[in-house]
């Protein structure tokens, strides 16, 4: 049996086990497409249903979170907990709380997660959770009492040796705040369960810049290779949350000029660059006002804001989409192609469609997959748990040390085995798939059939 057809005869079963769930399948067929000829060259593999055993989460928890607006009318959302594969670690993963949250998208993180935390090194499980929920628009107070919901349900399948959570879109220092005070005051103890905890009470330094620095480093390792890198380069970033507003601001510190950002209203292009005083506005504007990207460009007149779109038509040497999963689609891809764009890092998890990586790599660009490159978040977070075990606190220096160790040591597994049969080309995608699927296999048969 060749890889392509093994492929699709494991994806045909999957899809009729998942109906209805594209962003899972998509997630699952990458790493398939990764690792099928290895499963096939090592059959014991396929006896013992490693493929099977590694797509199905070992718990899916889904919950209702009822709650209190600030009109007194009840609102009722829905919670996950998707606790995907606990070979390496307790399970590890973030909160999301938006709209589009559902099942497929909720496991695709989760089996994302699971590779990804594997790359790191550190001992951690994959899991994924958050709920339909939008904070955008809602008060302290309305934030609060559905945190507090949320968390007396979920409080029940997580702790420090079982599952910790973190943020991810929408859940940032306020919504953990929110969660790890309900966790307390149920649990009536003071742990590491959660993680992007506050600096006072048990959180680690640079662990807000660790997902946006860390896409920068895994960046600057695959560029030195070709040789080029951030100084002299221009930037073209999505997003403006806490991975894009970091990457940015690593990226300028390395000598690129960043000249784009968005959110899910539109984008902004300033052609002059994002300086640190323009980078300390967004920084006000999204993490203390909750405003909107489009404010930007209405306080600085050097800049135009493109309604409903994306930055990926804008000329660029270095593209970091770090908004959400497939906001970089075909036309996209070609569009940063024949404006000369040399590579594209990852700071969110899958937002390169299949057909878009297929037209980044065919045009012989440096591509790397989320679950590589931005992997110093969930890095930061296995350290502020480090942390939080052994009751010590580290210096930022000792923190961000590590990071670029860790990132180091991915690229460096990448290479391992995305190198395409000893020529120098690496195929990202491949080896940080191929890396993680491993690993966590073999960990998977060690402890038996579970």
């Amino acid at each position: 049996m060749k890889a392509a057809e093994f492929t699709e005869q494991f994806l045909a079963q999957l899809e009729a086990r998942n109906p209805g769930q594209p962003e899972f399948l998509q997630a699952v067929r990458v790493v398939t497409s990764s690792v099928a000829q290895y499963v096939l060259d090592h059959p014991y593999l396929i006896k013992e249903k490693i493929m099977e055993r590694i797509t199905e989460p070992e718990r899916v928890v889904m919950f209702r979170v009822p709650w209190v607006d600030d009109r007194g009318e009840i609102q009722i959302n829905r919670g996950y907990r998707v606790q995907m594969n606990s070979a390496l670690g307790p399970y590890k993963g973030g909160l999301r709380f938006h709209p589009s949250v559902n099942l497929s998208i909720m496991k695709f993180l989760a089996f994302e997660q699971t590779f990804k935390n594997c790359l790191t090194t550190l001992p951690m499980g994959g899991g994924k959770g958050g709920s339909d929920f939008y904070p955008r628009g809602k008060s302290d107070g309305e934030v609060m009492r559905f945190c507090q919901s949320f968390m007396t349900e979920l409080q029940r399948y997580i702790g420090q040796d079982t599952d910790v959570p973190a943020g991810d879109i929408g859940v940032g220092g306020r919504e953990i705040g929110f969660l790890f005070g309900q966790y307390k005051r149920i649990r009536d103890e003071f742990t590491g369960t959660l993680t992007g905890k506050g600096l006072n009470w048990g959180g680690s330094l640079l662990r807000p810049e660790a997902t946006g620095y860390g896409v920068c480093y895994f960046a600057e390792e695959m560029m030195a290779s070709r040789g080029f890198g951030f100084e002299g380069s221009t930037v073209t970033i999505s997003g403006a949350g806490n991975v894009a507003q970091f990457a940015a601001k690593k990226a300028r510190e390395l000598g690129a000029k960043v000249v784009s950002l968005s959110d899910s209203d539109g984008s902004i292009y300033d052609p002059d660059g994002i300086d640190e005083e323009k980078w300390n506005y967004v920084y006000m504007l999204k993490n203390v006002r909750r405003g909107r990207i489009r404010e930007y460009a209405e306080k600085y007149p050097t800049a135009t804001y493109f309604k409903g779109q994306r930055p990926w038509g804008i000329k660029c040497d270095i593209a970091l989409p770090c908004a959400t999963q497939n906001e970089i689609e075909a036309p996209d891809a070609k569009a940063l192609v024949e404006n000369g764009c040399k590579c594209v890092c990852e700071g969110a998890n899958m937002p390169t469609t299949p057909d878009a990586i297929a037209i980044i790599q065919g045009a012989g660009l440096l591509y790397s997959p989320g679950k590589a490159s931005n992997a110093g978040g969930v890095a930061t977070s296995g350290l502020e748990m480090t942390q939080n075990s052994i009751r010590q606190k580290w210096t930022r220096e000792e923190v961000d040390a590590h990071l670029h160790t860790i990132m180091h040591d991915i690229h460096s597994a990448c290479v391992k085995y995305g190198d395409e049969e000893g020529t120098g080309n690496v195929d990202y995608v491949k080896g940080a798939n191929l890396a993680g699927f491993i690993k966590v296999a073999e960990s998977m048969l060690d402890q038996g059939v579970v």
